[in-house]
């Protein structure tokens, strides 16, 4: 992607036509790409169908937008007529089954992505669904598969929601092409490439792309090829699956990274190596598009409630070099810190300001974390070659460029404008840097905390952190001070709120309780905890799955049955008088019956507090009421027939089959 330079934000324009009408409105007689998405339609840069859709317009290209169409049949895949180049296709911002299911493996409440937060508008692996879809519209059309869904699983990956190993979702969707990775230069070379008349198998040598080779296709193995193990042998052996998830991660570097190969069966998919990053001024490019900053009209008086966290907030970066083994950011957006110009974010933030609804709040000025900012590798030539999986551990890198200096300018420079009244960082505080530069931590606390700060420590024990690739617990302890000591000397009372996670690898139920243990002591009441969930890709869910970290082959214990989460989950809010009997059950269980008391560290009291009777009478009351209804079904089970009733009556069901009567 080569585009030019540009200082300013071009007034927001009508948002691209998600409805026939729209592009009648046009005058257009057909369109180029037709976006196929799990998600609303919301013109924002935070939302990467708005963003890429944006993208392909500014460079001439005829975009639709096909939100949360109905799976059930190709009806809607067939309202913008024929595709000239292709169908471009995602499951959203999410992976469906994330954005689906809870840790437990229960049905979601809500859908922030979803107009009204309603479940049940997009299907389970929705980018199989779509992809399907797309080829019995249109057979013939290419079919591009990207985003968050696409790109995690784009080699064999455990699935924790089927408990097995898939395949790469290369062969179960049948895609063209995968553009894996943040999409830009992959989508804008695509696009260019299908109008300039080149074939799919001429798009193969794109940077980005992944493609499946058919039974009768060969390929070699040369020194810029890597070949993983086979998907077969990744299904039945641990072995396999910790190799394959090793040598797919140290690949992950775009300056050095080579192509890998994975047989599946008598077919392979081939994944090349990773999109470069944006360079400065193409990152400027990308966020001065003009866009409405607005869910699409179509949706009236809707909240959708993602939207809503990010309506005033601006991104400054792009990246994370923490490498954290349970979190996909890195796996997805690289390690590689990208930024934005100064001048392009207080463009931005002056455009904000001159709304006539906004309030006088930024929400958050940050990223993935929200102080990476222009941090980069002060050696490039070293940068091309290294293979490190995080830059800060087991200790931050001394070849890390950790200055602040930067990122001060723009948290003064963009609290002055006229207009704002407060720029908040809403974004993780990643601590082990901060703790370097104290005049950072300073205006932090004075001018950009709204009482409090988001961090992640994430757990206490050492064999955990470093499972995990987190700093020490010490590191948040002296945070946790420096933070509240900078609040004081301004004058205000502030508190760090600490993120931990239960059942995470290595994490048993004494680990979980020392974790307890150190809250209590503390003073710490985290309101929010977070229950493993292993993501397809990552680290993480490799030791999940084998019970071996990949990158040592050492053995890791892992917690699986949902008993054992919930007594995780329950000791990390220990202080709550609902989670009384599950905390009891967990002390029982691990022998800890001394912090039952009245102790200075006992976690709860012998006697159980009035709400959790309540709340256990409750759930017999429950569960005797739906055994005398004579409902046995799973209440998985029973809230998706909820949802595929709610879908029946909206829209003609007539099934997933391709060819099927009434396929439509």
């Amino acid at each position: 992607m080569n585009l030019p330079i540009i200082q300013t934000i071009t007034p927001a324009a009508p948002p691209l036509p998600m409805h026939p009408e729209d592009v009648i409105a046009r005058g257009w007689d057909s369109v180029d790409i037709v976006f196929v998405t799990g998600d609303a339609y919301v013109d924002h840069p935070s939302f990467a169908n708005g963003l890429l859709a944006r993208l392909l317009e500014s460079e001439g290209f005829r975009i639709a937008v096909l939100a949360q169409p109905n799976w059930q049949n190709c009806h809607d895949w067939r309202q913008f007529g024929r595709p000239n180049l292709f169908f471009a296709i995602s499951a959203g911002n999410m992976d469906s089954m994330i954005n689906h299911y809870t840790a437990n493996r229960k049905v979601r409440n809500d859908d922030a992505y979803s107009p009204g937060g309603e479940i049940g508008l997009r299907p389970d692996r929705a980018t199989l669904a779509y992809c399907q879809r797309s080829r019995e519209a249109f057979p013939g059309v290419p079919i591009v598969a990207g985003g968050v869904e696409a790109s995690l699983r784009r080699i064999a990956h455990y699935d924790y929601w089927s408990d097995k190993v898939r395949r790469s979702i290369l062969l179960d969707s049948k895609a063209d092409l995968l553009a894996f990775g943040m999409g830009e230069r992959t989508i804008l070379d695509i696009a260019k490439g299908f109008a300039a008349g080149k074939t799919v198998h001429e798009m193969r040598a794109l940077r980005g792309v992944g493609y499946r080779l058919g039974a009768s296709e060969s390929f070699s193995i040369d020194d810029s090829t890597r070949e993983l193990p086979a998907y077969e042998a990744t299904k039945v052996d641990h072995d396999a699956f910790c190799e394959m998830t090793r040598i797919s991660h140290l690949e992950t570097n775009p300056h050095n990274a080579k192509r890998l190969v994975q047989r599946h069966g008598r077919e392979a998919v081939v994944i090349n190596p990773p999109a470069l990053p944006l360079e400065e001024h193409e990152m400027d490019r990308v966020y001065a598009l003009p866009f409405t900053r607005r869910p699409h009209p179509r949706y009236g008086t809707q909240r959708i409630p993602a939207f809503e966290v990010v309506e005033n907030s601006v991104q400054i970066m792009r990246g994370c070099f923490g490498g954290c083994t349970f979190c996909s950011i890195t796996a997805h957006e690289g390690r590689i810190i990208q930024s934005r110009s100064k001048q392009s974010i207080l463009t931005e933030v002056k455009q904000l300001a001159n709304q006539p609804d906004f309030k006088g709040t930024v929400s958050d000025i940050g990223g993935p974390t929200a102080n990476m900012y222009k941090m980069c590798c002060i050696r490039p030539e070293v940068e091309a070659k290294c293979r490190r999986l995080s830059c800060v551990h087991p200790t931050v890198c001394k070849l890390l460029g950790t200055d602040h200096g930067p990122l001060k300018e723009v948290m003064r420079e963009t609290r002055s404008i006229p207009g704002v009244k407060r720029v908040l960082v809403a974004s993780g505080v990643r601590m082990d840097l901060a703790r370097r530069d104290p005049e950072y931590l300073r205006e932090l606390a004075e001018h950009h905390v709204g009482g409090h700060l988001k961090v992640a420590p994430e757990h206490t024990d050492p064999d955990v952190l470093d499972l995990m690739k987190k700093p020490p617990a010490t590191d948040y302890v002296e945070f946790d001070k420096a933070f509240r000591a900078a609040s004081r000397r301004v004058g205000k009372r502030q508190y760090t709120v600490p993120y931990f996670i239960a059942s995470h690898p290595g994490s048993g139920l004494s680990e979980m309780i020392d974790l307890a243990l150190f809250l209590k002591r503390n003073g710490y009441k985290p309101d929010q905890v977070q229950d493993f969930i292993p993501s397809p890709f990552d680290i993480a869910a490799c030791m999940y799955h084998t019970g071996r970290d990949p990158m040592t082959g050492k053995p890791v214990t892992v917690t699986k049955g949902l008993r054992n989460r919930r007594m995780q989950k329950a000791l990390l809010q220990f202080f709550k008088p609902e989670n009384y009997f599950e905390v009891r059950k967990a002390l029982e269980h691990a022998g800890r019956q001394d912090l039952i008391g009245s102790g200075c560290d006992s976690l709860i009291p012998d006697r159980p507090p009035q709400e959790a009777l309540n709340k256990k009478r409750r759930e017999a009351n429950q569960s005797f009421s739906e055994q005398k209804s004579g409902d046995h079904i799973r209440g998985l089970n029973k809230t998706k027939k909820k949802q595929r009733a709610r879908v029946s009556r909206l829209h003609k069901t007539v099934g997933y089959r391709p060819k099927r009567s009434g396929n439509g």
